[in-house]
């Protein structure tokens, strides 16, 4: 076909539906993956009626080991092949370390961490030999600032996706393949809903933190069509990240620690 073809993990809500819209309108046929077929296929169906592209629904859960290879192997079967990858699928997981099973972490690792590696890893080389491709890994404000308690692995995932991010970004500069790591900060989306923790950051973050999904994922769409390899929508969010660059390590822990428990539960 002549489109390209966008795929866009965690796409039943949020920045992940939002990214759907946003390559549709920019005439991609999208493929949405997430657990929920029923969101799936309503957003297909949205997204063929608006843009008049083409929308895969395929339900899949990234938890399982087989999970990357039952999406891509869905996307096979209708004879096409992934030019631009969101890896947005996540959540946050509340609770300290110790306090959570090792069972819960293991399948937080694969979803956040191991799926996001395998998918990129199968799809790159084929955009390589295309000589184009657009890879976005949402990552987090969280990725760039100390880490918090009850964010144990959370904050790590995406301080990796960061690094890895910027790996593959400078790989790629002569391949056509542009890579970028987007690190929004507080956006409005059911992530909050999903850990519990809608009603402690409803009121312990201001409202000038919030951004919009849509907005976020424009600013994704942007900073990969300009290859860059970090995107940090938001003003607030930018200062926040330089602050961070520039304090010093035991500043910076001590200010998270006043302050993370506005928005994490311990």
């Amino acid at each position: 076909m002549a489109r390209r073809l966008a795929l866009i993990t965690g796409a039943s809500a949020g920045i992940g539906a939002a990214s759907a819209r946003i390559y549709a309108s920019h005439g991609y046929d999208v493929a949405l993956t997430a657990r929920r077929a029923d969101r799936l296929e309503g957003l297909a169906a949205e997204i063929k009626l608006r843009s008049g592209v083409e929308a895969y629904a395929i339900p899949a859960d990234l938890a399982e080991p087989t999970g990357v290879d039952t999406v891509l192997a869905a996307i096979a079967e209708q004879g096409r092949v992934v030019d631009a990858l969101i890896n947005n699928a996540g959540y946050g997981l509340p609770g300290t370390y110790a306090t959570t099973s090792w069972a819960d972490q293991a399948t937080f690792l694969q979803v956040m961490l191991t799926s996001v590696c395998a998918m990129t890893h199968k799809v790159l080389p084929g955009m390589v030999e295309r000589r184009f491709g657009r890879i976005v890994n949402v990552a987090s404000l969280a990725g760039l600032v100390p880490g918090a308690a009850g964010h144990t692995l959370y904050a790590a995932t995406k301080g990796f996706l960061v690094k890895f991010s910027q790996s593959l970004h400078l790989e790629n500069l002569s391949t056509g393949v542009h890579v970028s790591a987007l690190c929004p900060g507080f956006t409005y989306s059911e992530f909050h809903d999903a850990n519990g923790t809608r009603a402690q950051v409803s009121q312990g973050v201001p409202e000038w933190l919030w951004l919009g999904a849509d907005e976020v994922a424009a600013a994704g769409y942007e900073a990969a069509e300009a290859n860059r390899s970090i995107c940090v929508p938001g003003a607030p969010n930018k200062a926040i990240a330089a602050i961070a660059k520039v304090l010093p390590d035991d500043w910076a822990l001590a200010l998270m620690a006043n302050q993370g428990g506005r928005f994490r539960k311990v």
